[in-house]
């Protein structure tokens, strides 16, 4: 049997879970590969439920949950990397339980995340993702999505004594064709 895989907001009586599931362990293996190099803190469950997942997932959900069966197993998000410009668009997408890692749930879901970006939520011609090169498994779901690359900046991530290189994948509106399920 083939496992539904889903996009969408998150719910207010979903915020306790979300923190549960996503935020709650700083050793999680997803943080290893989300751009440790930045050392960034996942937030307290108090600044989960009254700051961060109202304003980022409900007010301006510009994060929605990734759903397997149902069952909350990741997220996808946007950011302007150009802040108040917002001409320059780039997604990410988590799957927080390495256990459903290699199970094309990225693949499906980050489709569906760049398909309902370009079809509802902006009239950008190019959406962007970085990542970095010891994040391999990012490199081959971008390419497996139709992202290509697009620059390769050499050495500038540093993480646990090594250096990596930036490197940044798009796909302009016109040549968007998505993947099938």
């Amino acid at each position: 049997m083939t496992a539904t895989i889903t996009i969408r907001p998150l719910q207010r009586a979903e915020l306790t879970t979300l923190w549960q599931l996503g935020f709650s362990n700083p050793d999680a293996e997803w943080t290893r590969w989300n751009g440790p190099y930045f050392h960034d803190q996942l937030p307290t469950q108090t600044d989960f439920e009254t700051i961060i997942g109202p304003r980022d997932w409900l007010i301006q959900p510009r994060n929605w949950v990734i759903t397997r069966d149902g069952g909350i197993v990741g997220s996808v998000n946007w950011h302007f990397v150009d802040g108040p410009l917002k001409r320059w668009l780039e997604v990410g997408i988590i799957i927080y339980d390495q256990a459903h890692w290699g199970e094309h749930i990225g693949r499906i879901a980050l489709t569906k995340w760049l398909t309902h970006l370009f079809q509802e939520e902006t009239t950008l011609p190019h959406i962007g993702l970085t990542t970095w090169s010891g994040n391999t498994r990012m490199m081959h779901l971008a390419e497996a999505v139709g992202l290509k690359q697009e620059a390769r900046i050499p050495q500038v991530r540093y993480w646990q004594g090594q250096y990596y290189d930036s490197v940044k994948y798009g796909i302009l509106r016109s040549d968007w064709h998505p993947q099938k399920d």
